[in-house]
């Protein structure tokens, strides 16, 4: 018989070992990390990359209730990173920022996706959105990613009014799976985000002039039949451009993702045996 890990022993003993994660990690920022966390209120003078993000997108799959939750979470969300700098050196960390979502702090039940894939509920729900969204002006920019985890593993709604490349977001939990990106720059970044009445809106600015231009691009997307099953397949790219030159580029993802809708309107190339 396999031996239980001690947060497989009970309810109570998982409560144990997650609250004992998150104080470890506090501990850890508190004494090693250098962690973002000045506001400044005038916005620094050059843009290097805008978004914004469709907070209600109408899915079949997701209920008006909890997607009002979700831009409510927002709503309390994006004022805690608003103004942010990251200075060089510096480590932006999304939940050293945003803290822990509670009720008592506002939040509300929105929309979860689970670690098979499955969707639930849960307090603070559709906050990647956000970390989506900031993720994606990051890779626009020389700011490094160093911690990040996804849950493209499972295609779970077909495509509606889609904006970036699918399996370029980000996944998130308090606080083990964070999100993260590091300043190894000399210029200092700072990050805009608001709530409008149908957008997340999101600007990253600078100290200083970009040199260079970035593009995030799909190449390759197709739908495969794997032992009949439809997989999303495909492969993100950076590009680094230079007055126009291409000076590199850098594979981003590679996507392998179980389709969980309705297949039959698309094009799905069938794998040969």
């Amino acid at each position: 018989m396999t031996r239980k890990l001690f947060c497989e022993i009970s309810p109570l003993t998982y409560k144990i070992s997650y609250e004992g994660h998150i104080l470890k990690r506090k501990i850890t920022d508190t004494l090693r990390a250098n962690i973002s966390k000045d506001k400044y209120d005038t916005k620094l003078p050059y843009i290097v990359f805008e978004h914004q993000s469709l907070m209600r997108r109408g899915l079949r799959k997701v209920p008006v209730p909890v997607e009002e939750a979700k831009v409510k979470n927002l709503q309390i969300a994006a004022p805690k990173v608003n103004r942010v700098l990251i200075k060089p050196g510096e480590t932006f960390s999304f939940w050293n920022l945003v803290g822990r979502c509670t009720v008592q702090n506002g939040y509300q039940s929105g929309l979860m996706v689970a670690n098979d894939g499955e969707l639930k509920k849960g307090t603070g729900g559709g906050l990647c959105q956000f970390s989506n969204l900031i993720h994606w002006m990051v890779l626009h920019s020389p700011l490094d990613v160093i911690e990040k985890y996804h849950h493209e593993q499972v295609d779970m709604f077909p495509d509606s009014d889609r904006q970036v490349p699918f399996g370029s977001g980000t996944s998130i939990v308090y606080n083990y799976l964070d999100y993260r990106f590091k300043n190894n720059t000399s210029t200092t970044y700072q990050l805009i985000t608001y709530v409008g009445d149908k957008y997340l809106h999101g600007e990253l600015r600078a100290s200083e002039a970009p040199k260079d231009t970035y593009e995030v691009q799909m190449i390759d997307e197709k739908f495969i039949e794997e032992g009949g099953q439809v997989y999303r397949c495909g492969k993100i790219f950076q590009y680094v451009l230079n007055n126009g030159n291409l000076i590199s580029e850098k594979l981003i993802k590679t996507n392998h993702a179980r389709v969980a809708y309705d297949t039959s309107n698309l094009e799905v190339v069938k794998q040969k045996s």
